[in-house]
């Protein structure tokens, strides 16, 4: 519960909430942000694909196309300020086929006029060159060198950081359940009656934003889920590619493509399915198949027998295919973000700038503060320094040298950082950290973070839990003196 009014209020932690609050963070106003979740990006930003896109597969003319390469080209700076794992690895596009490649044709018209740097149509000579895992059968590829890769959880991660750092308050398990207004006030109540009062508020709900701008007698509009099912394969995976590869693209989809992470395993997919259900992230054996057969035909050393783990992402489409930014009409002082899918996080910082401008337009009044900083530091990764590094960092702190998570190399001491940045679930500390993203996926080192998570915060063992309520680890009587120590 709090008394506090602050100037705006951000509904939605993901990569679009938390971008607006970052670029907002620099000015001197008031900020919160309320995220239905027990942590930031759990929402549509946990599954994504993690594509940086280059902006040829849009008309320029929608408002996406323009803020996917405005929101390109900020990403360098950002990874300077920010310290976020990020690669401009290209993209190729392939086809198999003379009418495939009129299809590159009109991508790369596209691209020409949306100013995509780079661009080119290249001959199956040239694709080869650049990536000899293709299928030999390949006829030639559009290739847009500014395409890269990212971590989006330690994105949405580094915008927040760096956001609280300049002021702006973050309320997790806040789902905004009733709104009120007096005297040009909006009070929004969460599920268990905390309130924030705020003067202007902005809709960047994701998945939810249609429900949130019911709640303010505003836009009537329809949130279509379209679930994309994914697949990781180990790291030194046989089919790992130079560059995000895609195929040629449908009416409704991107198509399933392969990526090399920027951590060095390998995604497969997404499927592109409209569903009903909000939370429905199942997966299954056909599409799996249907997966694997599509990508085996662009990179034909692909195996299923390196998959490490499948999970299944939900995007918040809207008819017309485009984003929805814009004043409301109905409501006051609401700025609804919606329908922002793909490509969502390239264009994420871009949106923040606009949202800024609308904001303005609105009546805000916005002076930056002399105290405005937006870097954070870089994290000490064991996996990312060389050995006499290591040995210096051990000195220094021995839980350094205690590997948590031996298949991506997590110390002690990232795992401690993840609690100390707020991060007190089994999924936060992962996506912060990548502990429980190799090989066995949390087999080994579950436990001992559990221990760790015990020992720091004071939980007790049942309190803890995955991602949040209803996802509790252990049930029952246990206690933290059942819980022994490693031998």
């Amino acid at each position: 519960m709090t008394d506090s009014v602050y100037h705006v209020a951000i509904i939605g932690a993901g990569v679009t909430g938390a971008a607006i609050a970052q670029r907002l963070s620099r000015y001197n106003i008031a900020i919160a942000v309320l995220e239905r979740y027990t942590d930031i990006s759990f929402g549509v930003s946990k599954a994504n694909s993690g594509i940086i896109h280059a902006g040829f597969h849009h008309k320029p003319e929608l408002l996406k196309s323009q803020l996917e390469i405005k929101g390109n080209g900020m990403f360098d700076t950002l990874k300077e300020q920010l310290n976020f794992p990020f690669k401009r690895v290209g993209i190729l596009v392939i086809a198999f086929s003379y009418d495939e490649m009129k299809v590159l044709n009109t991508l790369y018209n596209q691209g020409i006029e949306n100013n995509v740097p780079g661009i080119e149509l290249c001959s199956r000579e040239k694709t080869l060159n650049l990536e000899p895992k293709l299928n030999k059968d390949v006829a030639g590829s559009l290739y847009a060198p500014s395409g890269g890769i990212i971590e989006p959880y330690r994105f949405v991660f580094a915008l927040m950081e760096s956001a609280r750092k300049n002021g702006v308050r973050l309320y997790t398990n806040f789902c905004v359940e009733r709104v009120e207004k007096h005297n040009e006030i909006y009070t929004l109540y969460s599920t268990y009656n905390q309130k924030i009062q705020a003067h202007y508020v902005i809709n960047a709900a994701g998945l939810y934003a249609d429900d949130i701008s019911k709640l303010f007698d505003a836009e009537i509009f329809t949130i279509l889920p379209r679930k994309g099912e994914e697949y990781i394969l180990e790291k030194n995976a046989a089919g790992f590619p130079n560059h995000v590869i895609f195929p040629v693209p449908t009416k409704n989809s991107k198509g399933t493509l392969v990526i090399p992470t920027v951590e060095g395993t390998m995604m497969i997919g997404p499927t592109a399915q409209d569903v009903e259900d909000k939370e429905d992230v199942s997966t299954s054996q056909e599409n799996l198949d249907n997966v694997f057969s599509l990508a085996m035909h662009m990179v034909p050393s692909i195996s299923k027998k390196e998959i490490i783990t499948s999970f299944a992402g939900l995007r918040p489409a809207l008819k017309g295919n485009d984003f929805y930014i814009d004043i409301s009409k109905k409501a006051s002082h609401l700025i609804q973000v919606a329908g922002i899918q793909s490509p969502g996080l390239t264009a994420s910082p871009a949106i923040a700038l606009y949202v800024e401008d609308l904001l303005v337009k609105d009546g805000l009044k916005l002076s930056e503060k002399s105290s405005y900083d937006p870097y954070i530091p870089k994290s000490q990764r064991v996996r990312e320094c060389s050995l006499p590094k290591i040995k210096k960092l051990i000195e220094k702190d021995k839980s350094m040298g205690n590997i948590v998570c031996r298949c991506e190399l997590v110390s002690e001491a990232e795992i401690m950082e993840a609690i100390k940045s707020g991060h007190t679930t089994i999924d936060g500390i992962k996506f912060y950290t990548r502990a429980g993203m190799g090989r066995c996926q949390g087999g080994f080192c579950t436990y001992k973070i559990m221990k760790i998570l015990i020992r720091e915060t004071g939980m007790c063992p049942r309190e803890i839990t995955k991602r949040g309520a209803g996802s509790f680890l252990i049930h029952g009587t246990l206690s933290p003196d059942n819980i022994k120590e490693d031998t």
